[in-house]
């Protein structure tokens, strides 16, 4: 009897002890949940029970991230990552195969900063990260007067003296906000947009504070989204270290000067592919409920909470449902999605292949947040389906969980989600999650193991719940 068959034994004792540990009391306000008891609350006991003792997603992530490395998107380790997750799921059993993605194809060069006074004299160096597609300078570098702003109003608020100069954008997280990622929109937008909106104004060059809520030396890269009517001119992100030092010099000299010198290029585009597996549903196998993450990482680190986390804990969910002997109704599909950094072309592919004409997609879930604790589970659309949904709010707590909310989402899955899929997810604790996101500290070592697996135990819950119960 394996550990699955166990806990599925004890379900009746074990479902007993989480309801009088509070699993079947009136819920926190949250899903408006009432005592009914979960059927599902067994099987959430035998996907922990195999999960915890295994924390087979950790030596997945390990074995992805170790002898790959970083996977810029048509970069030879993003074609390796590929050929590893289909190997992958290949030996665990699953039907598996490969749907092509066109990716750009950026690389990054060679990139320095530094301060330079007025008598040309070099008085610091920056530590500073080429912007994901960004144009390189000329050859010889750009040298220009530094002029600090911290939002587009006091951007166009200079009139022409932004012009010739290098525009810094030194826009801080705003550390009072507890959702992290609606303080890192907030500082995003200057990133992906702060170099067009510069270049209108005349100016050479773009430098970002990094969007990180911490103050270090590594600065955290990203994507450039040129708008087409504007000039593209070089962008670069700098510590948030160095952002704070570069603002100060500036005030004590104001004819403060940077010279930027970066050499990374776009090459020809690049046909990649999103690594699908599968264990086909016993009842309705064209109804699909998808999980996933993105295969692709920036090229700092090997991208391990971004997102080597989110494709091990969809392929560890499939992996705990077929090893606790599930057999979904609906089929459960994971999907590693190539190309999410440098705009999601994966997704959008997915969604338009001829393939997708004979299937249903009833829910898709990303994880794309970090493999830390999950907080609680999302389910998007009205609040009719939520209502479904409201027993299994039991089950999802005997994970630790805090129950059922609306939300769900991500931009892989954004385009099946426009087709009718219901958006669902799970939401761990992000509060360092930008700290390491984009940069060179996203490694393996950040990670905790038994946080990962819950993420990937919750993912199985999920994708198996709505497989048996549809929408």
């Amino acid at each position: 009897m394996n550990s699955c068959q166990r806990a599925a034994f004890g379900a009746a004792i074990l479902a007993a002890a989480l309801a009088a540990g509070g699993c079947d009391k009136k819920s926190d306000g949250n899903t408006g949940a009432g005592t009914e008891t979960s059927p599902f609350i067994a099987t959430a006991v035998a996907l922990r029970t195999e999960g915890l003792r295994s924390e087979r997603a950790f030596t997945m992530l390990a074995d992805l991230v170790q002898p790959v490395g970083p996977r810029l998107p048509g970069s030879p380790a993003a074609a390796a990552a590929v050929e590893h997750m289909r190997r992958v799921m290949d030996g665990l059993g699953f039907e598996t195969w490969l749907e092509p993605t066109t990716v750009q194809h950026w690389v990054r060069g060679e990139e320095t900063a530094e301060m330079v006074d007025a008598a040309g004299r070099v008085v610091g160096s920056l530590t500073v990260s080429s912007l994901g597609g960004s144009v390189p300078t000329p050859e010889s570098g750009v040298l220009a007067p530094l002029i600090e702003v911290d939002s587009f109003d006091r951007l166009d608020a200079l009139d022409s003296s932004a012009r010739g100069a290098v525009v810094f954008f030194n826009r801080p997280m705003n550390p009072a906000l507890i959702d992290t990622f609606r303080a890192y929109g907030e500082s995003a937008v200057f990133r992906s947009g702060g170099p067009s909106r510069a270049a209108r104004c005349g100016a050479v060059a773009a430098l970002i504070r990094s969007v990180n809520p911490r103050i270090d030396d590594f600065p955290h890269t990203g994507l450039v989204e040129y708008d087409p009517a504007e000039t593209r001119i070089p962008a670069a992100a700098v510590s948030t270290a160095d952002a704070e030092r570069l603002s100060a010099r500036l005030k004590e000299n104001p004819g403060l000067r940077v010279r930027l010198k970066m050499t990374c290029a776009d090459l020809e585009p690049v046909v990649s592919a999103n690594v699908i597996g599968q264990i086909r549903g016993s009842d309705k196998p064209d109804e699909i409920v998808l999980i996933g993450g993105h295969l692709d990482s920036w090229d700092l680190a090997v991208g391990a909470h971004d997102d080597g986390a989110g494709c091990v804990q969809a392929v560890e969910a499939l992996r705990l449902i077929q090893a606790c002997g599930l057999k979904p109704r609906r089929t459960i599909r994971a999907v590693m999605f190539m190309n999410e950094e440098f705009g999601a072309s994966g997704g959008r592919d997915y969604a338009a292949d001829l393939r997708r004409k004979t299937e249903r997609h009833v829910a898709a879930m990303e994880s794309d947040r970090g493999g830390f604790l999950p907080l609680y589970f999302t389910i998007g659309g009205p609040p009719s389906i939520r209502r479904k949904y409201i027993a299994h709010d039991r089950a999802f707590r005997s994970l630790g969980l805090s129950g059922i909310r609306a939300g769900g989402g991500g931009s892989d899955i954004g385009p099946i989600v426009q087709q009718g899929a219901v958006p669902m997810g799970f939401i761990p604790n992000a509060q360092t999650y930008f700290e390491l996101h984009h940069s060179g500290l996203d490694t393996l070592d950040k990670v905790h193991p038994r946080e990962l697996e819950l993420g990937a135990i919750v993912l199985a819950l999920g994708a198996y719940i709505v497989s048996e119960e549809g929408f």
